[in-house]
């Protein structure tokens, strides 16, 4: 699939129109500021969940960070052969995963199956640390073949993760595409599904420059946060980022632009 449009399209006027308005006045920095308050809580409701929020400068951030908290120092994940955090990452994710290794597996339309999964996992005995440990495993919605998980799908490989004691990561670059694709809602495919952190990109729907970690796994937002500092994407004007996202959300602007 060739995904170069929504990265050279220009960013809604709703999206051009917030950003006007929140550049008017002060505001408290680093997050602490009511529009990102706001956006927290705007996402909180269209994930019908409680959730923490870190927003980042792009998606290979997002990505890399997301996988940095869930592995630890020189843990293993796991993702699709043709996934891009495999591939078109630069090599982020063991730089920011502090020695993270990546192992791909293959499988028909960019997905992982659970089978294959779990014959991977074969390699990796429990109680066994000659190889590594099995930390994370990372799904692309939407896939790098332009295809989507299912919430089943998600549930089934949620289940053989968390089996294993993984966490369940999303690289959701084109996430709202995948949610107006199914006419699910969010949460049918993150945390209801077992999903424990996802990469939220609207960059690529819409916006200017609006990725952010959504992390519904509490015990790892402090993870979060940290390497997200150490990394260097602390926004001192987070609020220019959650005024993208609160008029994405708006109406449900985001999946409009997602099913255009």
């Amino acid at each position: 699939m060739n995904f170069a449009s929504d990265n050279w399209a220009g960013v809604s006027p709703k999206v051009a129109a917030a950003l006007t308005e929140a550049a008017a006045g002060l505001a408290p920095a680093y997050g602490t500021d009511d529009l990102t308050a706001k956006a927290t809580a705007a996402l909180r409701e269209v994930f019908e969940t409680d959730l923490d929020v870190f927003f980042v400068a792009t998606g290979t951030a997002a990505n890399s960070l997301s996988l940095a908290a869930a592995s630890g120092p020189g843990g293993i994940g796991f993702c699709h052969a043709d996934a891009h955090i495999a591939n078109d990452e630069g090599g982020a994710p063991a730089f920011l995963g502090r020695g993270l290794t990546l192992v791909s597996i293959p499988g028909a339309d960019g997905k992982i199956t659970p089978e294959a999964l779990a014959a991977v996992l074969g390699h990796y005995p429990q109680g066994s640390y000659q190889r590594g440990t099995p930390r994370v495993v990372s799904l692309s919605q939407v896939t790098e073949a332009g295809t989507v998980y299912t919430p089943e799908e998600i549930a089934a490989l949620g289940y053989a993760a968390h089996g294993r004691k993984m966490a369940v990561h999303m690289d959701g670059a084109r996430f709202a595409n995948a949610v107006a694709h199914l006419g699910v809602s969010p949460a049918k495919i993150t945390w209801e599904a077992g999903v424990d952190i996802l990469s939220l990109g609207l960059t690529k729907t819409g916006a200017w420059c609006c990725e952010a970690i959504v992390v519904f796994d509490a015990a790892k937002a402090p993870e979060v946060e940290a390497h997200r500092k150490q990394a260097g994407h602390l926004f001192s004007k987070s609020r220019f980022v959650a005024a993208q996202m609160l008029a994405m959300l708006d109406g449900g602007h985001w999946l409009e632009l997602a099913g255009a």
